[in-house]
């Protein structure tokens, strides 16, 4: 195990590969098509090493690139986008754990993307199977006008700590940690162990610590997380995340696949039960391994100066002042903002990876991308006097959607495009709801401004559809003879400090689905308050605490009704099909791997 993470050299936390681990998995890969490794192991081994199965094929992989934090530099974006030419499909995806993700790749090719990858710091290590995953940072942490200090360090720290450590190698599941930099910016209540920075004041001292929740998560039984203490310190932070993952290890459910995550663990046993077990055991940690102390990494950046753009750019007013509404935020820091750059469920191509590594460069004081929790990216320390020049950047290489911070930037799973478990092409509908959103320019609207469309392709949630205003996974549905794709809407999920999971409302086919949510936006405009929002309004009624028209999620289904009728195909056949399919709907799905 390794010594005090204070020992660690923040320049050194961005080099995370290991130039070795491509040649073993050659190794490991030759072995297994020479039937000498049995398929099961290689799985465990491959997904150890982030190569995830491809629907229906095991000739191919999903590449899964670990973005600790969501740090990511313009060399290294520039190498992705080399690899998306040589590798994949041309194209690469953020996800919502901030990683960067590279399809079909055919598994023979995957040692040389993990040498290449190692060349400029990256590494696939851990990225997928039952390990601790890649571990999340709000991308506004260090910058955010609500948070109390920058949590970046410790995410940092404990990821460079816990990478390929024998703690991490064989959990009973996949566990994540989410670092966040505020309650409204990040999601601490639905993940295995979510850490908010808080500070303690006496009349003695100011301490910087955690609020740390333990037991959340998504799925087809989710959890919001429980607070383990009013206050951790920076020293306990180290020891409650050895305690926590000991007592996953030892107490998780092995046998049962599909109930082994940490959440079911807590559930069973109880909160009272589960949290003396965690304070025992840090207690144990800290006498017997008291090397380890405060986990203090200096992570100060070094904000370098860029010289004034010349500003006579011909752009137009009103676009411009769409995308500055709903694309950048104020940082703390005098004059500079963040910018969030939307990207269609994830999805950016080579070329625009290029690009955004030069403007990277060009305009952020910081000189390094942070990946995002909505499948988008983030340029931090943009001086106020640039964002002009910034943006006409950004309408030059396909980069200047507006609505990123809004309902129009709707989430969406890679669905049947990629993944084995998938009953529904999610990730296409995602990029219908935001093209239709914008052409209606939703975004401009501040009473929809904070809720948010996410949507899975099956009940596992990777779209994270149980913490959305608005939320969808998909499912099969059958008129006689012939299926059709359809999912089922949830209402009023929320991932701040009122966190709550949505409320099932109805089932909706996939081609009414962008007119179900038409209709939600107009009942709301009807029978809303002066003071309502969509996000409130909705939790008012999915809470029974409305006090209008629309009072419960019965009087809302009422008016949804007719989004449920299904035609005959002699008199609508696309219905039955799927977005981007036109092929006869179907539900045939292949071996899933979450929990391999």
């Amino acid at each position: 195990m390794q010594n005090q993470l204070d020992s660690i050299n923040p320049s050194e936390t961005n080099n995370w590969a290991r130039i070795e681990e491509s040649a073993h998995f050659s190794k490991m890969l030759k072995l297994y098509r020479q039937n000498k490794l049995g398929s099961d192991s290689f799985r465990r081994f491959r997904l150890q090493h982030g190569a995830y199965g491809t629907r229906m094929t095991d000739d191919y992989a999903m590449v899964r690139i670990k973005i600790p934090a969501g740090e990511i530099h313009p060399n290294q974006l520039i190498k992705i986008a080399q690899l998306c030419d040589s590798f994949s499909i041309g194209s690469a995806h953020v996800s919502t754990r901030q990683n960067i993700q590279l399809h079909w790749v055919v598994l023979e090719d995957v040692p040389e993307i993990m040498a290449e990858l190692a060349k400029v710091g990256l590494t696939t290590r851990e990225a997928c199977g039952n390990t601790i995953r890649n571990i999340m940072c709000s991308p506004l942490s260090g910058v955010c006008t609500n948070e109390m200090f920058d949590s970046t360090p410790y995410a940092l720290a404990l990821a460079k700590f816990l990478l390929r450590n024998p703690l991490n190698q064989n959990l009973p599941r996949k566990f994540k940690f989410n670092f966040t930099c505020c309650e409204q910016h990040g999601m601490a209540r639905i993940v295995d162990v979510g850490l908010v920075p808080i500070i303690n004041k006496s009349e003695q001292n100011t301490q910087q610590g955690f609020k740390v929740f333990l037991g959340g998560g998504l799925g087809n039984k989710s959890y919001v997380g429980h607070q383990l203490e009013e206050f951790t310190p920076i020293e306990d932070l180290l020891y409650t995340s050895i305690a926590v993952i000991k007592i996953f290890d030892r107490l998780g459910n092995r046998k049962n696949l599909a109930r082994n995550r940490m959440r079911y663990l807590v559930h069973e046993l109880g909160w009272d039960e589960f949290k003396k077990l965690i304070l025992k055991e840090r207690a144990i940690i800290r006498v017997t391994q008291s090397i380890i102390t405060n986990i203090t990494v200096n992570h100060h950046k070094h904000i370098q100066n860029i010289p004034k753009f010349n500003q006579n750019t011909n752009l137009d007013s009103l676009a411009y002042t769409r995308w500055l509404k709903t694309n950048t935020i104020k940082q703390k820091q005098q004059n500079y903002y963040s910018v969030f750059l939307t990207l269609e469920a994830g999805d950016i191509t080579s070329d625009q990876l290029r690009h955004l590594a030069n403007i990277c460069e060009e305009f952020s004081g910081e000189r390094l991308i942070r990946n995002g929790f909505s499948q988008d990216v983030v340029i931090r320390w943009v001086h106020q006097d640039h964002l002009q020049m910034l943006y006409s950047k950004l309408i030059s290489v396909g980069l200047s959607n507006p609505g990123a911070m809004t309902i129009a930037s709707p989430i969406g799973c890679s669905g049947t495009t990629s993944c084995n478990l998938a009953l529904t092409n999610s990730h296409r509908l995602a990029k219908e709801i935001q093209r239709k959103l914008l052409t209606l320019k939703i975004d401009q609207d501040d009473d929809l401004k904070d809720a948010t469309i996410k949507i899975s392709g099956c009940p596992n949630s990777c779209g994270q559809h149980e913490i959305a205003t608005i939320g969808f996974y998909g499912g099969g549905g059958r008129s006689g003879k012939n299926m059709y794709p359809i999912y089922q809407m949830s209402l009023g999920g929320r991932s701040d400090d009122d966190a709550m999971l949505g409320v099932n409302c109805l089932r909706i086919p996939a081609k009414k689905v962008i007119d179900t949510i038409l209709k939600i936006i107009s009942i709301f405009k009807k029978d809303k308050k002066p003071d309502d929002d969509l996000k409130s309004w909705i939790n008012k009624i999915v809470n029974e605490k409305n006090d209008t028209n629309i009072r419960s999620i019965s009087d809302l289904k009422k008016l949804l009704l007719p989004f449920t009728k299904v035609p005959d195909k002699t008199e609508s056949s696309d219905f039955y099909y799927d977005y981007g399919s036109f092929d006869s709907y179907h539900t045939r799905t292949g071996k899933g791997e979450c929990a391999a």
